[in-house]
């Protein structure tokens, strides 16, 4: 039998107990008991008790998902409220019955006081202490209207009161808020997940791994590790781990027993089919995300009617005097370094770089990536991609695509075209092209999920980037979103979105996240 998590079971009944105070504070009081207390408290004093009731029984309410994340300032606020609503429910009309439960849930609070390890976020303090200044200068203005001094200013009083309320809600956030991480630069760590890369890198997103924007957590040995970033309280591992087969479960248990303790939810995009079963074995749960395309050089052909659309871009740009040199970074100079730039600038206008689990954070950082850069008669870029290897199967990763908005269309199919020909020629045996979110469904003649994500592709590109890569008639890998709760999914999926900047509206603001053109 599977054993109860103890700081779930403290969720589930401090929410309880939540819910009976707001259906106590909704439904009338035993009239004997309210003439009691109406007998002994001043006349107002059963208004207020059912109002901080109702505002306690919603905290704890609130404070349910931090005690099921072993959060310590949720247990913390947790036992206060408690208290507060033992107190409040014997003023508001002698509530015994609702008092006794809190009282019960308090021990129990007590009782597993040891479960709730995680740390707030030491950040917090400061804005919370301008919080709590906040609530010192409304709560008199409040207080004094309860007093009648500032009768006649309603409105006063609403927009104090509301006021009051968002400052809470606020101190509640950062009260709540778990540790942010940023990623650690640590240059014995770098080196050795380049190294790891290098020896068990065969799968597509292996390099993706080394993003500047991504923290390493490695097993016990050093033999294996994973890469990930930690947003809104969700630790969104970016592929599969990398490195020994045999060490990847247990790697992935020591990650999560960390993620716990640090109040982190735990979830992996773009995980490989077969790594599926691992993460079932964990007790992940995991749904299908998208399809990857893959090329290989040795049998893409352009020959054939159905192909034809991509032969006749390629014959165009070819006539018109455009040619593709093929360069690792540092063999670019200063002046091809100066238009690369200012085309990866033109191309993404004020959007922010997209791109998490398959896209890198640097154009000329990394020594053994590939640049593929198309330039025209008179010798100008016209645009360029960006290929990382996936060295231990001799494969490469489209990582970006990049055009001036004047050159002519299919310049990225001349592109990918001109590369394959070169991997042909060198060895490469896959080409990763792209990935596809929700191909599968985009790929279906009707249903409701295509046509929402149809309506969506104004904003997201989905179907356009679907319709790019079959155009090259790829294999289809596919792909999946995983976690460990079916209640983690809704918050663990923003995270994904925010990571992957699919969130991130047009403007100024879009220029805040990591620029590919500037490195």
């Amino acid at each position: 039998m599977r054993r109860i998590d103890p700081p779930r079971l403290v969720a589930a009944t401090t929410a309880a107990i939540a819910l009976v105070g707001i259906v106590s504070v909704l439904t009338p009081e035993m009239a004997n008991r309210s003439d009691l207390v109406r007998g002994v408290l001043p006349q107002n004093w059963l208004d207020y008790a059912r109002t901080l009731t109702l505002a306690v029984s919603l905290g704890l309410l609130w404070l349910s998902r931090g005690l099921a994340r072993r959060k310590r300032r949720a247990w913390q606020l947790a036992v206060v409220l408690v208290i507060a609503s033992t107190l409040t429910h014997l003023a508001k009309g002698l509530d015994f019955e609702e008092s006794a439960g809190s009282l019960l849930v308090l021990a129990f609070l007590l009782k597993t006081r040891r479960e709730f390890v995680a740390p707030g976020d030491p950040t917090s303090v400061w804005p919370l202490l301008q919080v709590a200044i906040g609530l010192c200068v409304v709560g008199p203005i409040l207080w004094l209207h309860a007093d009648g001094i500032t009768a006649s200013n309603d409105r006063l009083d609403d927009t104090a009161s509301l006021l009051m309320g968002a400052l809470a809600i606020r101190g509640f956030f950062l009260w709540l808020r778990p540790i942010a991480e940023r990623a650690r630069h640590i240059p014995a760590d770098r080196r050795r997940a380049e190294q790891l890369v290098q020896e068990h890198g065969s799968d597509s997103l292996a390099y993706f791994s080394l993003r500047g924007d991504k923290s390493r957590f490695f097993s016990a040995s050093g033999s294996s590790f994973l890469a990930y970033r930690v947003v809104a309280g969700t630790a969104i591992i970016g592929g599969d781990p990398i490195g020994d087969p045999a060490e990847r479960v247990d790697l992935l248990k020591e990650f999560r027993r960390v993620a716990r303790a640090k109040a982190w939810r735990v979830a992996v995009a773009g995980a490989s089919a077969e790594m599926l079963a691992d993460y079932a074995e964990l007790g992940f749960k995991s749904i299908y995300l998208g399809d990857e395309a893959f090329v290989n050089p040795e049998t893409f052909s352009l020959e054939g009617r159905q192909i034809r659309k991509v032969r006749q871009s390629v014959s165009r740009l070819a006539k018109a005097g455009y040619r593709v040199q093929l360069m690792r970074p540092d063999e670019a100079d200063e002046a091809m370094r100066a238009e690369l730039r200012s085309v990866s600038e033109e191309w993404r206008g004020n959007w922010p770089e997209r791109g998490f689990a398959m896209a890198m954070d640097a154009l000329f950082v990394y020594s053994d990536t590939l640049l593929a850069v198309a330039t025209d008669a008179d010798g100008h870029v016209g645009g360029f991609i960006q290929l990382v290897p996936a060295p231990a199967c001799a494969g490469y990763s489209l990582a970006s695509m990049r055009r001036r908005r004047e050159t002519p269309n299919g310049l990225m199919e001349f592109l990918i075209v001109e590369t394959i020909d070169w991997a042909k020629g060198n060895g490469v045996r896959e080409i990763s092209l792209n990935f596809s979110v929700f191909a599968e469904y985009l790929r279906a003649d009707c249903g409701l999920l295509r046509t929402l994500l149809l309506k969506g592709d104004r904003l997201f590109q989905l179907e356009r980037l679907h319709s790019f890569n079959r155009k090259f008639f790829p294999e289809w890998r596919r792909r999946y979103f995983c976690f460990e709760r079916w209640t983690d999914l809704p918050l663990a999926g923003f995270a994904y979105l925010h990571v992957e900047s699919l969130l991130t509206p047009p403007g100024p603001w879009a220029k805040q996240s990591t620029d590919l053109s500037a490195r």
